[in-house]
């Protein structure tokens, strides 16, 4: 065959119903967390559907600062409960997202849980420079099939996107639950 030639292939996965992976994801993020070893890594920790450990890099100061500041004005913004590195359990597993932040009813549905079994009304992602689009777009969607009602991305520069439930694919120049938030940071 001559020249370029590309080819679509579609890939299907088949997911155990939300239920049976939250038990899935409560045995493993327990063992996860109980493991020493593993409080010791430099890495951000999460999990897979099956429970395989997944490894990120340390976050740079730039992504510091900016997960920092996030927190604090959601603090001063909402009230509310805001989480650095939030453990929300998915259908891919436990992911964290950068800065959760929920309202304290929603909060005392998932307080001492030790995964998030409930997202944050609002799932903040950080971008560090090797996180890719369909990352973040994996990301949002299991964050929204969670429970999360806004996903918001922070740019390296500091500028947002924030992306609704009701219309996941189309990004907004503003937060409809805090409005205050600033486009960028």
């Amino acid at each position: 065959m001559k020249g370029n030639s590309s080819t679509t292939m579609q890939l299907i996965i088949q997911l155990p119903p939300r239920s049976e992976q939250l038990e899935i994801n409560r045995a493993r993020w327990n063992e996860v967390l109980a493991d020493r070893r593993l409080t010791e890594l430099p890495f951000r920790i999460e999990t897979n559907a099956l429970g395989q450990i997944l490894m990120s890099p340390p976050p740079s100061v730039g992504h510091s600062n900016r997960q920092g500041r996030i927190t604090i004005l959601l603090d001063r913004l909402l009230g509310g409960v805001s989480l650095p590195e939030c453990p929300i359990s998915t259908l891919d597993g436990v992911k964290a997202a950068d800065v959760g932040w929920y309202s304290l009813e929603r909060f005392s549905k998932v307080d001492g849980q030790s995964a998030c079994e409930i997202a944050p009304e609002i799932c903040v992602e950080v971008l560090s420079p090797c996180n890719t689009h369909s990352e973040m777009q994996n990301k949002r969607s299991l964050y929204f099939e969670a429970g999360a009602e806004e996903v918001w991305i922070c740019d390296l520069d500091g500028s947002f996107l924030f992306y609704c439930a009701s219309d996941q694919e189309q990004p907004k120049t503003q937060s409809t639950i805090c409005t205050d938030f600033p486009a960028s940071i």
